[in-house]
This record gives C-alpha cells, sequence and structure tokens, in this order.
C-alpha cells in the first residue's frame, strides 16, 4: 500500500507564502514551487551529507515570548521573525508549519560565491575536453552563482587521472568535488560499500578499499549521479558530446521490473542509456547490464529482410506466403514475453481467426532483488491481459514437441523463440513449416520456410505491462534497418490478409481503441493516458497465479497477497 500524502504546510520564501508537503526536504519543496536552491551533495533518493554547503539559506521561525508562550508581534501586528544569526544548509532543513527562508539575500550571495570559489580551487580548466561538458552543475553554477574570477593565482593540486575504478567507470580524480554522491550510493542503494575518500584538505582522493573495485552491476549509477566530470563511463567516454544527442523515453526489457529508461543517439544510432525518474519502478537507478542491451541493435547476425525458402523477397510475398500457411490448419503459435502489448493483442486476433495452441516460453532466472527481477522478459503480464496465455508458461515445450512427432502440428508460428535452444531438433522442425518473426538470426530462422524480420525496442513504439501490473509506454529512438517495419504493422497487414479486411489496426492509438473495448481492465484507457509514469490495472483477474517475481525496489508480493487477503 502506497503511504499517506503529507498534510500541507505554509511556509514563507522571500517574502512569498508557499504550500508544500509537511516534513518535505527544503530542496524539493521549493524546486515544486520553480525555485532552484543550488547544490551538489544533496540527492533525494541518498541519505543527507550536507557537506558541500552550496545550499546555505537564512532560515527563521514566528518568534514566541519565552513566560507567556504568546506570539511576538511587530509594530504592523504581523509574527516577528527570529532570523538565525547564521546561514542553514536548505538539504538538513524540512518542511514545518510558519518556517521562513531567504534565498536572496546579501549574505546568501556571498556564500554561495564563497563555495564556488572554494570547488574551484583545484579544479581544472578542462571543461572544453570534459565528458560532462553539456551538464555539469559546476559549469551551471559557477555561471549563476559564482563571482565569474578566481583570486586564486597559486598551483594548483594535481590528482590522478583516468584512474580505473572499475570495469565500467573511470575517475578523474582532479574534478573530484567530494560531494559522497557516490560513497553514499554504493553503501545504501547497490549494498557494495567499495567507495571512500582518503588524505585531507585539498589532497582528499577518492578511492576503492584496498583488494576491492568498484564492480557491482550498478556502477554506473555513480557517473549519473556525479555532479562534475569526475566519474565517467570508460564505454561512453570521450566518443560524443551530450548536446548532439536526443534523448527518448522508453523501457528496459532486461527484466519485468520495467526500469525507466533515455536512450540517447544521434543520426540514427545510439550512444548510450541512462535511467529515467519514477518512484514508482526504479527511482533514479537501473542496472550496468541493462544499458548494455542497445548493443543488439547493430549485432552481425541482425535479421534485415524478408524471406521465403532461404531468398530474399518483398514483404508482399513474405506476408502472402504465410497467409497460406496459416489458412492450411493445424497450426500452433509460439508467442514472445518480449512483444508489446499491442503485438500480442494483434497475435491474439490472428489465433481467433486462424486457431491453433498458444505457447510461451518461462524466461525464470535469479534476479538481485533490487532491479532486476527472476523473470527476464518484460511484457509476461501483457500476455495474459492480451488474451495470449490462460497459465504461467513453462521451461520447455514437451506438448508441442509431441505434436509435431505425430503430425498433429503443420505449421509453427514462432515470434522471437529459437526452437532450437528449446530442445527441437532440426529433423523435427523439417517436419513442419516454420515461420519466424524476430530479430536476430539463429538456428530457427536459419530452418524457417518464411521469415519476417523483427526490430528490437529502440526501433518502435508501444507498451509493456511490468510486474506490478502497471502499463508503460517506450518510443521509437532509432529506425530500423532498411527494408523492415515495425512488428504492429507486419502483424496488422497479416491480420488483414487473412481477415479479408482492407486494413487492420497499426498503430498503438489504434490497437488501443480495440484493447479499451475488449479488455474489461483497460476500458476507457488510451495509449496516451498512459503518461510518462504508466498506470497500473486492476489485476484481480489474475491473482490466483503465482509469478516468479520475488520482492524487488517497489514492489512486494507478500505485501500484495496479504492486501488481497486482508
Amino acid at each position: 500500500m502506497s503511504a499517506p500524502t503529507p498534510a500541507p504546510v505554509t511556509i514563507n520564501v522571500d517574502g512569498k507564502e508557499l504550500q508544500v508537503p509537511a516534513g518535505m526536504n527544503l530542496i524539493d519543496a521549493l524546486e515544486r514551487h520553480g525555485i532552484e536552491i543550488p547544490h551538489y551533495c544533496y540527492h533525494p533518493r541518498l541519505t543527507v551529507a550536507g557537506n558541500c554547503r552550496m545550499c546555505l539559506v537564512e532560515t527563521g521561525m514566528p518568534m514566541r515570548d519565552r513566560q507567556t508562550n504568546q506570539p511576538v508581534l511587530e509594530a504592523d501586528g504581523k509574527p516577528k521573525i527570529g532570523w538565525g544569526p547564521k546561514p542553514a544548509v536548505a538539504c538538513t532543513t524540512n518542511c514545518t508549519p510558519g518556517l521562513h527562508v531567504r534565498t536572496k539575500t546579501p549574505m546568501v550571495k556571498d556564500c554561495q560565491e564563497g563555495v564556488m570559489e572554494f570547488l574551484l580551487v583545484n579544479h581544472p580548466l578542462d571543461c572544453p575536453i570534459c565528458d560532462q561538458a553539456g551538464e555539469c552543475k559546476l559549469q551551471e553554477f559557477a555561471t549563476d552563482y559564482g563571482r565569474g574570477y578566481s583570486r586564486f593565482v597559486e598551483e594548483k593540486n594535481v590528482k590522478p587521472k583516468r584512474t580505473r575504478l572499475g570495469p565500467r567507470v573511470t575517475l578523474d580524480d582532479e574534478r573530484c568535488i567530494l560531494c559522497s554522491r557516490c560513497v553514499r550510493f554504493c553503501s545504501e542503494i547497490a549494498k557494495d560499500d567499495v567507495l571512500g575518500f582518503i588524505e585531507r584538505g585539498s589532497h582528499s582522493t577518492l578511492t576503492c578499499y584496498p583488494g576491492r573495485e568498484l564492480n557491482n552491476n550498478y556502477s554506473l549509477n555513480t557517473v549519473d549521479i556525479c555532479p562534475v566530470g569526475a566519474l565517467t563511463s570508460t564505454d561512453f567516454r570521450f566518443k560524443m558530446r551530450v548536446w548532439f544527442l536526443k534523448s527518448v523515453p522508453s523501457i528496459c526489457t532486461e527484466s519485468s521490473v520495467g526500469v525507466n529508461t533515455l536512450v540517447w543517439s544521434r543520426e540514427g544510432k545510439i550512444y548510450r542509456i541512462t535511467p529515467r525518474d519514477n518512484g514508482a519502478v526504479n527511482d533514479s537507478w537501473m542496472s550496468d547490464s541493462g544499458r548494455e542491451i542497445f548493443k543488439q541493435v547493430e549485432a552481425p547476425n541482425r535479421i534485415d529482410f524478408f524471406a521465403v525458402d532461404n531468398r530474399k523477397c518483398p514483404a508482399n510475398d513474405a506476408l502472402a506466403r504465410v497467409a497460406t500457411l496459416l489458412k492450411g490448419g493445424r497450426v500452433a503459435y509460439i508467442a514472445s514475453a518480449q512483444s508489446s502489448l499491442e503485438e500480442q493483442f494483434l497475435l491474439r486476433q490472428i489465433v481467433e481467426i486462424e486457431p491453433g495452441p498458444v505457447s510461451l516460453v518461462s524466461r525464470a532466472r535469479n534476479g538481485d532483488g533490487l532491479l532486476i527481477s527472476n523473470d527476464a522478459t518484460p511484457n509476461l503480464r501483457g500476455a495474459f491481459l492480451a488474451g495470449l496465455a490462460r497459465e504461467l508458461p513453462g521451461t520447455n515445450l514437451k506438448k508441442l514437441h509431441g505434436q509435431l512427432e505425430t503430425g498433429e502440428i503443420g505449421t509453427i508460428f514462432a515470434v522471437n523463440e529459437d526452437l532450437s535452444a528449446l530442445g527441437f531438433s532440426d529433423d523435427l522442425l523439417r517436419r513442419a513449416n516454420v515461420i519466424y518473426l524476430g530479430t536476430h538470426a539463429n538456428k530457427t530462422s536459419d530452418l524457417a520456410q518464411v521469415v519476417l524480420p523483427g526490430l528490437t525496442v529502440f526501433e518502435k513504439t508501444g507498451s509493456f505491462v511490468n510486474q506490478q501490473w502497471r502499463a508503460q509506454r517506450f518510443f521509437q529512438v532509432v529506425p530500423g534497418p532498411a527494408g523492415t517495419v515495425p512488428d504492429i504493422q507486419v502483424l496488422a497487414q497479416l491480420l488483414a490478409r487473412i481477415s479479408g479486411s482492407n486494413a487492420a489496426p497499426s498503430t498503438p492509438d489504434a490497437v488501443w481503441q480495440l484493447l479499451s473495448a475488449r479488455v474489461p481492465q483497460l476500458a476507457g484507457w488510451t495509449w496516451e493516458s498512459l503518461g510518462a509514469q504508466g498506470k497500473v490495472l486492476d489485476a484481480s483477474a489474475w491473482a490466483h497465479l503465482t509469478f516468479s517475481e520475488g520482492k524487488s525496489l517497489h514492489y512486494d508480493p507478500a505485501a500484495l497477497t496479504a492486501v488481497k487477503t486482508g
């Protein structure tokens, strides 16, 4: 169950009264109202350190008479504010009724300029070659809150450069401002207390504990939260300037957690993936392994053309052959939990016209209890919603194996599943007509009579349903290989052929109109209504199923069971 929303309280900021949630951190509360409090060490998902001092503000509270406890009033009848003699750090200040804050006074401005000057004392002047250029808080705050000049004439300290902290993270320590975000992340979120500071004063240096390295599967989150260019991704380092890149919202397909991501590309090439904040799913984090998935786009075994009998052909010829095979009967379908909800729904419409048993393959494994679940697919629950699945998938297809041996099945329509890897021999597959819709070549595509090229999640638009039964959208980042079309259009054209209609829905919006009309749990929903954070649907119809996932960051099956039975 979600925590109750704190009651609003009134605080006064620079003479204006604002309504904010009680107890909220002052930096976060003011950000809601468009007021920026500059900060480096503070991060809303980590404990408060209060060591950078960039967020200094003046604070005060209405005064009360010590003897009578009555409010002390000014001559005009307004409460008299007892301002603190010294500035306070905003990151350790929580919103309480009557709190008064000043963010633009000469004292605050002098503090900000002094902190910026101190942070830049030993910082190198290498912005033109820094990997963080374009998204660096040190650059931004130096412009907005710094003096604009330096009084430092001594020689800067030289610290270690290009230090390997781990297999994926490189440290340029001379840029480090000792904010300790990375140290706290490893200790509190990744539960791998491996980073720390050594030496003192301006000689302080970030390093790993002796005999250790930063090698957990969440190490690149330290790069994301580093406010300067100290921690860099070894893979992305010096490959592209961030202002040349465009970011597109997407969903990580590594598991059923449904981690929200941003995929960064330029001119049809993906360069990196970073987490997208969603406090209900993944907070601000994602796994390192999930960031590598984009490399499958340019894998040498990509399927990039339609083929019939191992010969390249136009899409219409391949779809005509598929329609003929499906109309011949004795068809079995192998659906995929990697497919989008829209694709699964269209496949279900095809099954209704040309009936046959539908199978899914379990992709269960051991998750990490954080952001990688036991289910290594992003959309198993979508298959239930689309009507493709009625029971949890198994780890093999023994029944289909037997049906092939007896000749009960004559055609197999497989979506992104390599039947050879599931124990089907070449001789057994040759007994049937195999139709393969997938992204990468394998033994099944080599033996298939018809091959339909599929697109990766980065090359199409759609939605997934994660382990929380939260429907979430993803968007096309880069175009697919020349000559290919999105899976949803392939299935729509095939559906039109076998149904005898002129057209079938071939966009997420159009498919969702049908989903909304036919799936009670989605009644009144549209694809647009899912928004940036997704929407949780009523999953009571599947409450009897025991999915493979255990507890993760924002998912606790035990708590859900308690709510259902309570």
